[in-house]
């Protein structure tokens, strides 16, 4: 049976963000898969400590890049404080054949509790192919191509580019509710159609695509 892992990042409990990753999410269970969720706004990470840098600097140095092997560079009790974070969350990533990321864009660019977890679950050279990566996001203006802010979407082009330098999984999707801020700006009033249709377009979309995804395994040994 495939496996979600779902994670959640908006500081709102009902934010656009989350009801696309809701959207996925149901899809992906009407097809049969497992979710794990975990809501980074509610029970945050903390961020990484020295601990974590050691561990990183040991698998360098040895050239450690089995994530199986990842506890053989564990060997201070600095760096079992830092394990003790690390090894649940990691465990859920690599359980994971997809993994959902929930992520409205704060100031062009990721809220603090998704960087956080990103931090703790990468480590030097690894590869999470072929697992795929979906991103359910919400933007208050529109950075779609073509747009006057293109050049400050540091959300979706950083999580694409993150994904692929460091995980080595080339085609993450990116699912966005664009102009949010609609709702609430007076200056951008007049965009609340265009609001909208991004919003339904973005619910069918996330849909779809976990309908489709339900079916993708990542070959695992025994």
């Amino acid at each position: 049976m495939s496996h979600l892992l779902h994670l959640d990042s908006s500081a709102r409990t009902d934010s656009f963000s989350r009801r696309l990753g809701g959207a996925f999410a149901e899809a992906w269970r009407a097809g049969g898969g497992e979710v794990t969720h975990r809501d980074l706004a509610a029970e945050p990470v903390p961020p990484i400590r020295e601990g974590w840098t050691l561990i990183c600097d040991t698998l360098l140095r040895e050239g450690i890049t089995d994530i199986a092997r990842y506890p053989e560079a564990v060997r201070t009790a600095q760096e079992r404080e830092a394990w003790a974070v690390v090894g649940p969350l990691l465990d859920e990533l690599v359980a994971a054949d997809v993994v959902l990321i929930g992520a409205p864009m704060y100031n062009f660019g990721v809220p603090a509790a998704l960087k956080a977890w990103i931090d703790q679950v990468t480590f030097p050279k690894m590869v999470l192919a072929p697992r795929r990566f979906v991103v359910a996001a919400a933007h208050g203006g529109a950075y779609g191509p073509g747009t006057p802010r293109e050049p400050y979407d540091h959300h979706g082009r950083y999580l694409r580019d993150f994904v692929r330098g460091h995980y080595a999984v080339e085609d993450t999707e990116v699912i966005a509710a664009e102009l949010v801020n609609s709702l609430v700006d007076p200056a951008l009033a007049g965009r609340l159609g265009q609001h909208r249709e991004s919003v339904a377009d973005a619910l069918h979309r996330a849909g779809k695509l976990g309908a489709e995804l339900v079916g993708h395994r990542i070959p695992r040994e025994g």
